[in-house]
């Protein structure tokens, strides 16, 4: 054979993937993403503004917490969604289980901006949306962590922070989309407009982006590594769910405890800048007596963190892939650790300083959410990787990040500590520090039961004859 040697891996030589190929499958999970948590992201930044009024307008102080609770309730459902859509997806493909995650969500979605409200129907309102909330959940179960696997197995090991750091571009995309059209209504609807009809306006959008979302999954191949997986192993479509939890819990144990950490300290990040920190600004504060924000304040200044960090995202993900994702992981749990009460305090310190302890705790979740995304596939092998991180994800998250910002509520209200939301923070970064020292760097590596993968695009010019036509085997007459 001429030319330079060719890297070999678990799945035999170099595979190549058509570079175009690989920007549409980015492109398909994306834009899939972004109107995922355009969807799961909107219920949280209404909720102080509009519906603990429209669905508890009885509970008083309460209210806001009951609102927070029904957000919680979706990540009830997540493990079972886990469970069902991982596995699925390591049996029959990514690409049919994500056309069928996205299409429940944006169901959900629109159904939420139709449901009556508690002086229409009474308890019946706050019981249907908990009820559309937990479909939310349980699509939500795989939907992400699909999203993550499709990337993670189509990116060139050279280029997969990069590539996945645009998964969390589409969910920045999302949540910012959200927050806007939250800021909008608010601003130029009056409160009675609002609470009677402006509210169900952003949800019925879900319907048109998950119909893109879906068109363009639909219209992708499977995975070079899935497809590598059913041509050495087809039985491994046959594999039975009580096998992949045996597999998780013996051969992957020590993988999955650590993905856990990671998605732990990420995630928590993730749902107190998103979730809690606008009820905290709009109600929470003025409550105490502090100097909170308006609704449109809050919302603003969440706009403006999200414009940030999707300015920075590729970069950093672009970074990982030179320096390793190990220093930006404990760069961003550090600052949780060091920054995370100073962020807090500062949000207790007028405009300039809520956008000070904003931009701190959303620097942290950056350098979180720019690598996770291409570390976690990376700790687990092709046939059990869909379901692992599903399974783990969603367990993690609704066990400890997303019943973060209900905890954190109770917690305020009932003790009157308004530093609680920095005590998580510090918390989150410590799981956060532990977790990366304990993994192997993935940068630059094939996934685990892959082989090694590069772009088109990356592959050296064939040289050409005389006569300018490229010459596929030149050392052959």
């Amino acid at each position: 054979m001429n030319g330079p040697p060719v890297p070999r891996g678990v799945g035999g030589e170099l595979a190549i993937e058509d570079a175009q190929t690989i920007r549409r499958a980015t492109t398909a999970a994306t834009l899939g993403n972004i109107a995922s948590w355009y969807d799961f992201g909107l219920y949280s930044y209404l909720a102080a503004v509009a519906l603990d009024q429209v669905f508890f307008p009885d509970a008083g102080e309460w209210a806001a917490v009951l609102t927070l609770g029904t957000f919680a309730a979706a990540f009830a459902v997540r493990p079972l969604g886990g469970v069902i859509f991982g596995p699925l997806g390591d049996r029959i493909g990514r690409t049919r289980v994500l056309a069928t995650t996205i299409l429940l969500m944006s169901i959900a979605t629109a159904l939420l901006g139709v449901v009556p409200g508690y002086g229409a129907i009474g308890i019946a309102a706050p019981v249907l949306v908990l009820f559309i909330r937990m479909l939310q959940g349980f699509a939500a179960g795989g939907e992400y962590t699909g999203a993550l696997t499709l990337i993670a197995e189509y990116a060139p090991d050279r280029r997969r922070g990069f590539l996945g750091s645009w998964l969390e571009f589409g969910t920045l995309v999302g949540y910012t989309l959200g927050a806007g059209v939250s800021a909008v209504l608010v601003a130029v609807l009056p409160e009675e407009d609002l609470l009677a009809w402006g509210w169900r306006l952003p949800f019925l959008l879900a319907l048109p982006l998950g119909v893109v979302g879906i068109y363009l999954r639909l219209r992708l191949e499977e995975t070079p590594a899935f497809r590598q997986l059913m041509e050495r192993s087809p039985a491994m479509a046959t594999m039975a769910l009580r096998r992949v939890f045996q597999i998780l819990l013996t051969r992957c144990r020590s993988a999955a405890l650590v993905a856990g950490g990671l998605i732990v300290a990420w995630n928590t990040t993730n749902y107190v800048l998103t979730n809690y920190v606008p009820t905290y600004l709009t109600r929470t504060l003025p409550g105490h007596g502090q100097i909170g924000a308006s609704g449109a304040l809050s919302a603003s200044l969440q706009v403006l963190v999200m414009l940030a960090m999707l300015c920075a995202i590729a970069f950093v993900g672009k970074l990982s892939d030179r320096i390793g994702r190990k220093p930006i992981l404990l760069t961003g749990s550090i600052s949780l650790i060091a920054l995370g009460l100073p962020a807090v305090w500062l949000l207790r310190a007028g405009l300039p300083g809520q956008l000070l302890g904003l931009l701190i705790m959303g620097f942290a979740l950056l350098c979180f959410a720019a690598v996770t995304p291409s570390t976690l596939p990376a700790l687990f092998p092709t046939f059990v990787r869909y379901g692992s991180l599903s399974i783990i994800f969603n367990v993690f998250v609704s066990a400890f990040a997303g019943t973060a910002p209900t905890i954190i509520g109770v917690a305020v209200t009932t003790t009157g500590n308004l530093d609680w939301p920095g005590y998580y923070l510090i918390g989150a970064g410590a799981v956060g520090l532990l977790s990366t020292l304990l993994i192997g760097e993935p940068a630059g590596r094939a996934l685990k039961g892959a082989a090694p993968l590069t772009s088109s695009a990356d592959l050296p010019a064939p040289p050409l004859s005389p006569d300018g036509i490229p010459m596929e085997n030149p050392h052959r007459s």
